[in-house]
């Protein structure tokens, strides 16, 4: 059976070139970049490329990049790390951010309404005197909703408040600029496009104080101690490179496949009820919830189609419970138990398409049959 993966926004592939990009420091460059002999000098001048890179890619300055293990160490690091005091986020939040909040003392979490988007006027009513950090999700993982970030992390320097995105979802595939969206930390994790796995980095603006999450060692200007993952680091400022030299076209491309797809499903499948905003949204992903079903049928009965899709996160795979994200924005508990997001990447295709349509077509009445 021809498999077709449409579940890009939980891992991607390792693209060819970035992995080619990793394999000598593997083997032949195999030294710690923090020795000063040549096999560690060898490794820290790819460190120091790999940064120069990526801070050019994000329109940040070399010292303003320091790399992590990935998307949860980052965003966990802008939290902990973040002065003590009231802190914001929102309700539809990546749990590497939602969770890491409701662990700081006083959080405040925000609504979204039915599109998934926060209001910026329930950001400025919520800014308190002691807020120390706002961390808003750029685009959500499981809707594809794209957040208003410029506009709020605008209200939050109005006020003197540090503003973080998690960006790991938007890297890639929608233009990210750091001082365009003028924020203060952003997140990004390198198996979103198309890089390794186990490999991050966080943006932190030139002069803002952060504690370091990690204990140890000088590494990363003492901003996060551990060896660096050398090949992880050389591998994704590759991967950033190649995301962001195609991502107009492959953007444009994604956005009509996933356009075709749901439209097609709305008027092919009663009860299909469509989950965010149908166009302020990441190019690559659409959510659907089908009543009479259950994700955990939807799943299994598209695994076994031959098509590999999620219901929300990768990190709340085992859980039985609804997506909070669509509880956050009011979808109905039984609808959000039956939601699956499709996720297209690069590999996907027109003639892919057509046959996740008839996949779910036919897991979705088989399913109904025996309610």
């Amino acid at each position: 059976m021809r498999r077709i993966y449409a579940d890009h926004n939980a891992t991607t592939p390792l693209d060819p070139d970035a992995l080619a990009a990793m394999l000598p420091y593997f083997a032949n460059h195999y030294g710690n970049a923090s020795s000063v002999h040549l096999e560690g000098r060898e490794a820290r001048a790819a460190v120091d490329a790999a940064r120069v890179k990526l801070a050019g890619l994000l329109g940040a300055q070399e010292s303003e990049i320091i790399f992590t293990g990935g998307g949860t160490e980052s965003d966990n690091t802008a939290i902990f790390g973040a002065p003590p005091g009231h802190l914001i986020t929102s309700a539809s939040e990546h749990h590497a951010v939602l969770h890491a909040c409701r662990r700081r003392p006083d959080v405040t979490v925000l609504p979204v309404d039915s599109a998934g988007l926060v209001d910026p006027d329930d950001l400025r009513r919520a800014i308190r005197p002691d807020t120390v950090l706002v961390s808003i999700m750029s685009a959500n993982n499981e809707t594809g909703v794209v957040q208003p970030i410029r506009e709020l992390a605008g209200i939050c320097r109005e006020r003197g408040v540090l503003f973080h995105t998690d960006a790991v979802q938007s890297f890639g595939k929608v233009p990210v600029d750091v001082n365009l969206w003028g924020v203060d930390l952003l997140s990004i994790a390198a198996h979103k496009f198309y890089g390794p796995k186990g490999v991050g980095a966080l943006f932190l603006r030139r002069g803002v104080k952060l504690t370091p999450l990690l204990h140890g060692g000088s590494h990363e200007n003492e901003r996060r101690a551990g060896t660096e993952n050398v090949p992880g680091i050389v591998g994704l400022a590759k991967a950033a490179e190649l995301a962001v030299a195609k991502m107009e076209a492959e953007s444009a491309r994604l956005f009509q496949l996933t356009e075709r797809l749901a439209t097609a499903i709305a008027q092919s499948i009663p009860g299909a009820h469509r989950n965010g905003h149908p166009r302020l949204r990441v190019p690559n992903t659409v959510n659907f919830s089908f009543d009479g079903c259950t994700f955990e049928g939807l799943l299994l009965g598209l695994d076994l189609e031959g098509i590999a899709v999620s219901s929300g996160s990768a990190c709340a795979v085992g859980s039985l419970e609804p997506s909070h994200v669509l509880l956050a924005m009011g979808v109905p508990r039984p609808l959000a138990r039956a939601a699956v997001r499709f996720s297209l990447g690069q590999s996907n295709t027109e003639a892919d398409v057509e046959e996740i349509l008839a996949a779910v077509q036919r897991v979705v009445q088989r399913l109904r049959a025996f309610r």
